[in-house]
């Protein structure tokens, strides 16, 4: 069976031009809002008008991950159901930040160990279990080839779905103990790391519970002969998670239908990499909206050769991050929707 992504199309130069001359006609010095600029440009040239729009939602993929069972985690693996209980009830920091920022929110299971009662259902959760948690990625493969393809087809086809009620602006987060331990494991086959470079305290390890977990995704490294030439689907299969294949391929459909992608932290970050493996171009659709607390994600940003908008030391996962930046796009899009010209407000242009 053939693994076919959509096409991503690169940004169009003439666009970013044509953004960019709107921007240095609005009343104030060329270039004085900075980096709000940029992000109006590439909002702008993603939806391919000079009058661009946001209208967010924020996807949170739940599922749990075998390699819980190493050690490599502080909370106990059924926190992750417990907390897409919560989310549903309203109670979580995404659900918080979301309904400040005027965001919609989805939870997807796509992996979540155990089943879910109908209330949950009835909450708004979106059923598309894959499996219940990946293998042990220590012992085994994570997924099955035809699962990874699965959870990645769970994440387009939710995206592809989205796009079509009109949401334009896509804020990916997850939930799900161990998955900084998939993300690590993600980033050091990719970019060819040492694990020791890529793992973190994930949601509270002490250090030799850090020494540890670089333990189990070195060895994993080498159980799975993991190289540079391995290929992307083979990677994300032998070390990844169901939630990472899902934003994976939710991130390559959503520029593929020319939506805007907010990344979170570095479990959101993994996928990203993942999804740019097989399409490049997919990250000039990317927002990555801060860096994590997270040991790797500085160095997995640099790696991506992108800068965050945010530095505020968050580690929470959910897309709180990716929730947080949302005002800005808000901004972004008035600026170039609201803002005067010169010639509209007879002010002068600078010497």
């Amino acid at each position: 069976m053939g693994f076919t992504p959509p096409v991503v199309e690169p940004l169009e130069p003439v666009w970013l031009e044509r953004l960019q001359a709107a921007l240095a006609n609005k009343t104030k010095p060329v270039g004085s809002l900075g980096r709000l600029e940029d992000l109006a440009a590439q909002l702008g040239a993603v939806q391919r008008t000079l009058t661009p729009s946001v209208r967010p939602l924020a996807a949170v993929f739940a599922a749990d991950h075998g390699v819980a069972a190493e050690g490599v985690s502080a909370y106990p693996q059924e926190v992750t159901r417990q907390m897409v209980l919560n989310f549903l009830q309203g109670g979580a920091a995404i659900n918080v930040i979301a309904a400040c920022n005027q965001i919609e929110l989805r939870v997807i299971d796509c992996g979540v160990i155990g089943d879910f009662p109908p209330e949950a259902y009835q909450a708004g959760l979106v059923g598309a279990k894959v499996a219940h948690g990946t293998a042990n990625f220590a012992r085994g493969p994570a997924m099955s080839e035809r699962e990874c393809r699965e959870a990645w087809d769970v994440g387009a086809e939710f995206i592809a779905a989205r796009v079509d009620e009109g949401y334009n602006v896509f804020c990916f987060g997850e939930m799900g103990i161990g998955n900084t331990s998939a993300a690590s494991a993600l980033m050091a086959a990719f970019c060819g790391l040492p694990a020791a470079d890529c793992v973190g305290r994930g949601a509270g390890l002490d250090e030799a519970g850090v020494a540890r977990k670089a333990e189990v995704v070195a060895a994993a490294l080498r159980l799975h002969a993991l190289t540079l030439d391995s290929t992307p689907l083979a990677v994300l299969a032998a070390v990844g998670g169901l939630e990472i294949a899902a934003m994976a391929g939710g991130m390559l459909q959503a520029a593929a239908r020319r939506a805007l992608v907010v990344v979170d932290g570095f479990i959101s970050s993994a996928a990203a990499l993942t999804a740019a493996r097989i399409r490049p171009a997919v990250l000039e659709y990317c927002v990555f909206s801060h860096c994590s607390g997270e040991a790797g994600h500085r160095l997995l940003l640099r790696r991506l050769r992108t800068e965050p908008l945010l530095d505020l030391g968050l580690r929470l996962g959910e897309g709180s991050g990716a929730a947080l930046v949302t005002p800005l796009l808000y901004s972004a899009a008035r600026l170039l929707c609201d803002m005067a010209t010169f010639d509209s407000a007879r002010v002068s242009r600078e010497q």
